[in-house]
Order: structure tokens, then C-alpha cells, then sequence
């Protein structure tokens, strides 16, 4: 064999193992090559939604060796919204989603949210999660479960101690309801003077301060303010005076496995609705498991983002645009249960969707926004970079 020939050869069979490949993943398109890690996808397959109409998917593959995701709030606190683009191009991320539910009136997270180490949004209600371990040097690594989580606050004063349950995390103060407003909420507890509040700080955590008539309480850059909606205090909460440590505890309700340290000690989770894969197999308790409403949600197609890791341990991310009939009709919870098998996907959550699903590559936002007035301001999102 010449000197050319052998030179060639083995050119020619990894052209072949290429087409061969490409072959067989017809239904998705060639990569475009985003950054070193970082490839674009996009797919038309109608078979993914059974015929039911077209379909446009754009997915990123991320090397986790390569990239770092990060969970971010819109405005760098829970009182804002601001659009995936925008985000993304004030964190100078390369690409980009949408991250967990929210409220649409004023950012508020709906759900579990898990932002710098600090529990920003609890939830009673069992949903799906992905916890998101990204260190400046190593690799991301996500792990995914269904839960719920709620918070407590304790104290001891004499010879009794309290244990009074936190009625909800860094959201809006209703009547007769004890809520927790940490640092990255904003910089007051945006409260009305109708209840009592205390502020906590130091170490050991501790009661500085009280205030009775009351809002817009500061909130210590390093502690946190218990607030109560209402005049007339419950037992317990009237006897928490200047002084008294208070003791924060969190409690999970944990459906497969996870322990409960690993969310502890998590950097980032972000709620999801819908766990579609764990551990290779696809769930199907999504009415049962995480009370969602199967006729409205399930087995309705809506513009969905998906977040998962395949076999090798790459990550993907898809966003697949919905509600367009001319262009997409979008997914239902099964069709992206068959998304993630085509995709490889040991593990796969689906995201917050409908008129929030955006992806961005490059600063362009790549997918198709269903609201008529263009991509939706959202809670937080979750940015690719690269380590």
C-alpha cells in the first residue's frame, strides 16, 4: 500500500463512521459549533409529536468539563424580571434558558429555588427539581429528584421551645402568615405597616431588633427578617423578643432517594414540573407524584424547556417552541418523554414553558417566543459559560 493511500485510508473511514452517524441521527440537525463545549442543535422531526402538527426544537449539548451553568435571578434579587437575552448579556454567558416558575406579576419564584447556597422560594407541593454543582475547576454535574420543602423557625425562651413553621419564603406577606425574607430578596421586606417584624442577624442567628406597625423592614446583608402579617400574635411568636437565638431549619419531603444533606448543602436547584427521566427511566407519575393537572398540563402541548443529561454525561438543553400552529405546536409531557429517548437522556426535567421558553446563543435569542409581544421577562435563569 502506498504512502498516500495509507495517509488517506484512515481519513476516509472516519467519513464514513461520520455519514454513517449522521445517518442515523437524521431527525436532528449537523452541529453548529457554538464555543469549545458548546453545540447548537435544531429539529423538525414531526414524529416526536406523533404527526400532530409541526415542530422546531433548538437544543444545546454542553460539555461538562468544559462549561459552567449557573442559576441566576433576573435583577440579582426575587423582586424583578428581565428577559433571557438581557440576562444572559449582563453575565456575558454564551448561551442560555429560562429557569423555574414564577409569579408574572412580580418576579416571585413559584416553587423550589435555590440560589448561592441560600433557599429563596420553598414549596409545599411536590415538584421536580435539578440540583446544579458547577465549581470553577472540575466538572458540572446535575442530579434531579422530586420534591417539597418547607422552613422553621426555633426557638428557646425559659424552660419551652418553639417550633413555628414558616408559612412561605422571600414571597408576599398574606394575613395571619409568618414569612422569611432573606438578602437576595431585596433590600426591604416590601411589606405594609399591618404586622411585626424581626430582624436577624449575627452568629449564632438572633433577634437585634423588633418592629411592630411596622414594613419595609432592611433586611442585614448576612441574616434575615421574620415577619407577621397581622396585629394579634399567635403563642410563640408574641414571647420572641430582643435577643432570642433563632434557629432556621429546613425539612424535605424527598420521592426518590436523594438525601436530604445533598439539598442542603446544594449551590442551585430550580423547580421544574414534570421529573420526565431518572436514573434511565422515563417517570409517568406526574399526576400522582407532582399533582399536575392532566388534561391542561400532561397531555396539552405548550412551548416546553427541557434540561438532562445522556449516558456519556453531557448535558442538553431544549427549548421547543409551542402554540404557532404554522410553525410548532409545541409538546406534551409524553412527547418530551420521547425528546429525551431519542436524546440519549438518563435524567431530563422539564422547566418552566409556555410564553417563558426562550433559549439565547450568542446574544440572539434562537427559539421562538409564543407571547405576540415577544419574549417574556422571567424570574431567573440559567446561564452557560465557559470555565
Amino acid at each position: 500500500m502506498s504512502t498516500v493511500v495509507r495517509r488517506i485510508a484512515p481519513v476516509v473511514v472516519a467519513a464514513l463512521a461520520s455519514l454513517r452517524l449522521f445517518a442515523a441521527q437524521a431527525w436532528i440537525s449537523a452541529p453548529e459549533a457554538v464555543a469549545p463545549g458548546i453545540q447548537y442543535f435544531t429539529s423538525t422531526d414531526r414524529s416526536l409529536v406523533e404527526d400532530a402538527g409541526p415542530v422546531a426544537i433548538h437544543l444545546l449539548k454542553l460539555d461538562p468539563r468544559l462549561v459552567r451553568l449557573t442559576d441566576t435571578l433576573a435583577k440579582g434579587e426575587v423582586l424583578g424580571m428581565d428577559t433571557v437575552d438581557t440576562i444572559a448579556a449582563r453575565h456575558h454567558a454564551l448561551a442560555a434558558i429560562n429557569g423555574g416558575f414564577f409569579n408574572r406579576a412580580n418576579g416571585e419564584p413559584v416553587g423550589t429555588l435555590k440560589v448561592n447556597g441560600e433557599l429563596v422560594s420553598d414549596y409545599p407541593v411536590i415538584r421536580g427539581v435539578v440540583l446544579i454543582k458547577s465549581p470553577a475547576a472540575g466538572v458540572t454535574s446535575l442530579e434531579f429528584d422530586q420534591v417539597a420543602v418547607r422552613m422553621t423557625a426555633a426557638f428557646t425562651i425559659g424552660a419551652r421551645t418553639w417550633r413555628v413553621p414558616i408559612d412561605g419564603v422571600d414571597t408576599t406577606r398574606e394575613r395571619g402568615k409568618l414569612m422569611l425574607y432573606t438578602p437576595l430578596y431585596h433590600e426591604d421586606t416590601d411589606t405594609a405597616a399591618t404586622g411585626t417584624e424581626w430582624i436577624l442577624d449575627g452568629r449564632p442567628l438572633h433577634v437585634v431588633s423588633m418592629r411592630k406597625n411596622a414594613g419595609h423592614t432592611l433586611i442585614p446583608k448576612h441574616g434575615a427578617v421574620l415577619s407577621y402579617g397581622g396585629i394579634d400574635l399567635p403563642a410563640g411568636l408574641a414571647a420572641l423578643a430582643t435577643d432570642v437565638h433563632v434557629t432556621l431549619s429546613t425539612s424535605w419531603t424527598i420521592l426518590n432517594g436523594m438525601p436530604p444533606a445533598r439539598l442542603d448543602q446544594a449551590e442551585s436547584i430550580v423547580d421544574g414540573a414534570g421529573l420526565i427521566r431518572l436514573r434511565g427511566r422515563t417517570m409517568t407519575n406526574w399526576n400522582e407524584g407532582e399533582a399536575l393537572n392532566p388534561e391542561t398540563f400532561i397531555n396539552m402541548r405548550h412551548p416546553r424547556t427541557l434540561i438532562g443529561v445522556d449516558g456519556s454525561g453531557w448535558i442538553w438543553m431544549a427549548a421547543i417552541d409551542g402554540r404557532q400552529p404554522d410553525h410548532s405546536v409545541g409538546m406534551t409531557l409524553p412527547d418530551l418523554a420521547r425528546l429525551a429517548v431519542r436524546l440519549g437522556l438518563r435524567d431530563a426535567l422539564n422547566l418552566d414553558g409556555g410564553g417563558s421558553t426562550t433559549m439565547v446563543v450568542k446574544d440572539r435569542i434562537v427559539s421562538h417566543p409564543s407571547d405576540p409581544t415577544g419574549p417574556r421577562p422571567i424570574s431567573d435563569a440559567i446561564l452557560v459559560t465557559l470555565r
